[in-house]
């Protein structure tokens, strides 16, 4: 059984690190072609199996010299029925490939013995991530996203974690599938430039009524893929919602989603002063356990992460 399904001392207290934006490194650095973004298929080829391993490897190795843990997500954020369909892999091929992520996950565990390594199924939006299309209902959401979390729950994954949901409902639907997969989830929300959903829900509206519909089982909360600018304000209310926040993985990027989408070149921001941000939202939101990059970051941004708010 997963070393941290039940625990999850990634909770604990301890602020662990994550990794931080793998697509972006995968295409910008290392000169990769995602279609759609999909990462997950790298797992197919021996060069990009190594270079996923060797991405992995470096963010544990931070975090190894930084005296904490890390939780690493696998690189399945768009493994899932509809995208894969759109890539041309069947669901036979998707649970293969999300087999293959987390056993290359235990791999970068056991190349670091030392090192409290959680492993996390990442869920993916069923949409685009940035555009709110077609809504699914919770129960839709339900059934969409159990098929990829039953395959994380007969694996060593120790949790699953839903990165860039865009509405409300689609969480409920995640985190449902997940307490009926007996798997510990998280779910973290990106915003847009007025810290609110795509959706147009107010990010405070969006944790308290999830919750409701969800007896609160879920983990923690999280924000993801948008600069702390975008969210900060958001959080000053400083109520309890907020307190449910365990993750963050901003941006370097100021940009707005439309921008980022348009972009042509890389805007990694400043390393420091995001960092330095992170600083000031751990002292103010001691909840927030985990702490990584998403879009544009790099191990430059974790690392600095690391440096000023592990001391």
């Amino acid at each position: 059984m997963p070393r941290y399904r039940h625990a999850l001392d990634q909770f604990d207290g301890r602020t662990l690190l994550t990794d931080g934006g793998l697509e972006t490194t995968l295409i910008f650095h290392d000169g990769f072609d995602l279609p759609a973004f999909a990462s997950y298929r790298l797992l197919a080829e021996p060069r990009g199996r190594e270079a996923l391993k060797g991405y992995f490897r470096t963010y544990a190795r931070l975090a190894q010299e930084r005296g904490t843990g890390i939780v690493l997500e696998t690189p399945t954020w768009r493994a899932s029925t509809d995208w894969g369909a759109h890539l041309g892999d069947d669901p036979q091929a998707l649970r293969a490939f999300n087999r293959q992520a987390v056993a290359l996950l235990q791999e970068v565990r056991d190349d670091f013995p030392e090192l409290d390594v959680v492993i996390s199924g990442n869920l993916g939006p069923r949409g685009d991530g940035y555009v709110v299309d077609e809504q699914m209902t919770a129960e839709a959401a339900e059934r969409y996203h159990s098929e990829q979390i039953r395959t994380f729950a007969a694996t060593e994954a120790d949790l699953v974690t839903f990165l860039t949901a865009t509405y409300a409902e689609e969480a409920v639907g995640v985190i449902r599938a997940a307490e009926a997969a007996r798997m510990p989830v998280v779910v973290s929300f990106t915003v847009e430039t007025d810290g609110r959903l795509p959706s147009g829900m107010p990010l405070a509206e969006a944790i308290t009524s999830v919750d409701a519909a969800t007896d609160g089982v879920a983990r923690a909360f999280g924000v993801n893929c948008a600069h702390p600018d975008h969210f900060v304000g958001a959080l000053a209310q400083g109520a309890p919602w907020a307190q449910r926040i365990g993750l963050i993985r901003a941006n370097a990027s100021r940009m707005s989603h439309e921008e980022l989408d348009a972009a042509e070149r890389l805007d990694d921001g400043d390393p420091r002063e995001l960092a330095a941000s992170y600083g000031e939202l751990l002292a103010r939101f001691p909840s927030i356990g985990v702490i990584g990059g998403c879009c544009g970051t790099d191990h430059r941004h974790v690392g600095a992460m690391g440096d000023v708010c592990l001391r």
